[in-house]
Parts: structure tokens; sequence; C-alpha cells
């Protein structure tokens, strides 16, 4: 795989360009916006970032340009199709696209008043952003692109001080259901922390 694979992918203008999957991941993500109820909308945005201090703007700030550039270098991408990685990579996104539209599902369904625990929320407390790492990945590799796969893992390492602070707020907002919670389902997958660790992590007293 890796002979097919580019640290530098060429970049030009294409009609079969990673586009196309971006196109796809955003339009799903889009139309369920739109037939899922405003509350639930309301919700999936529903966050302040007044308690931040300037490490966790920063980081939120690097996450975003690195995404940026993330999205630009796969536009301007070609596809691999005629490479053994293209299907790799299809299968891997589609995996990752169909368990984040299924993480939306379980966000919509949970009351308001209540955190979402239920479906793939049962085997992490991030569904959507593993998920979604998952879809990235995949598009890198459908390109044959390590600097794609590489900004995908960078951005995450530095989007991981914005998930502390979700949690966070998650627990000021829902108390001790929310604490139990973290205590049996794990941050991304497989892996718990301690939870003497997690909150020491997000500033909480014992």
């Amino acid at each position: 795989m890796l002979i097919q694979i580019e640290l530098f992918p060429t970049l030009e203008i294409g009609w079969l360009n990673g586009w196309n999957l971006l196109v796809v991941l955003y339009l799903a993500y889009g139309l369920l916006l739109l037939i899922f109820p405003r509350e639930a909308v309301h919700r999936l945005y529903k966050y302040s970032r007044s308690s931040w201090n300037r490490r966790h703007r920063a980081f939120y700030a690097v996450e975003r340009v690195l995404l940026a550039v993330y999205l630009i270098i796969v536009i301007f991408s070609p596809l691999k199709i005629g490479s053994y990685v293209f299907p790799i990579g299809l299968v891997l996104f589609s995996f990752g696209l169909t368990g984040f539209i299924i993480a939306l599902f379980n966000f919509k369904n949970t009351p308001l008043d209540q955190p979402v625990t239920r479906g793939l929320y049962r085997a992490s407390r991030h569904p959507q952003i593993v998920m979604l790492f998952i879809a990235g990945c995949g598009i890198g590799i459908a390109l044959g692109s390590l600097l794609v796969i590489f900004l995908q893992i960078i951005a995450s390492f530095f989007g991981r001080s914005r998930i502390l602070m979700e949690e966070k707020a998650c627990l000021e907002q829902y108390g001790n259901s929310y604490r139990l919670y973290m205590e049996h389902v794990p941050r991304y997958v497989l892996i718990k922390t301690h939870m003497k660790e997690e909150n020491r992590k997000l500033g909480i007293q014992e």
C-alpha cells in the first residue's frame, strides 16, 4: 500500500477528485439537519466557549486551520481510482459515514434533558468525532495521500482540548448521571481512563 501512497500528492482541478467524497459527507449531514427537529439541531450546536482559556482558544484555532488545509488538499487531489488503495479508502469512508449518521440519530432520539448514552454512545462518548476521523482517514487513503492522513491526525490532537471542555460542560449540565457514564464508557474507543485522571484533565475537584 505504501508504494501507492504519496506524502505530497499532485494537486489539480478535476471531476474525479476528493471533493466528491466531501460532497457525499456534507450532503448527508446537511439533509439530516434539515429533517431533524429544530430542538435537536439547536442542541447539537448549543455550546458556550465563554469558559475557554487562551490555550483552549489557541488549540481550537490551530485545529480549524489544519482542517481548512485538509479540505483544500482533498478538493484538489485526484482519487486513486485505478489503485487498490482506493477501495480500501472507500470502505473506511463508507464505514465512518454510516457510523456518523447512526450517531446523529442516537443524538436526535435522546430527550433534551438527558445526556446522550444510547446506541454508539455506549461504546464511545464521542462517536460522531470517532466516525468522522475514520471517514477522513478513509478519504486520505482513497487519495493515496499521507499528508491528508497526517493532517487529520494532527488536527484531532489539537481538537482534544475542545472535547475536554465539552465534557466539562456536560458534567456541569447533567451532573452525576454524566459522571457515571464517563466511568463506564471510553472517551473514544476501547481505552478507558481512570476517573481521577479524567477529573484532573477537566479541572474538576473531587
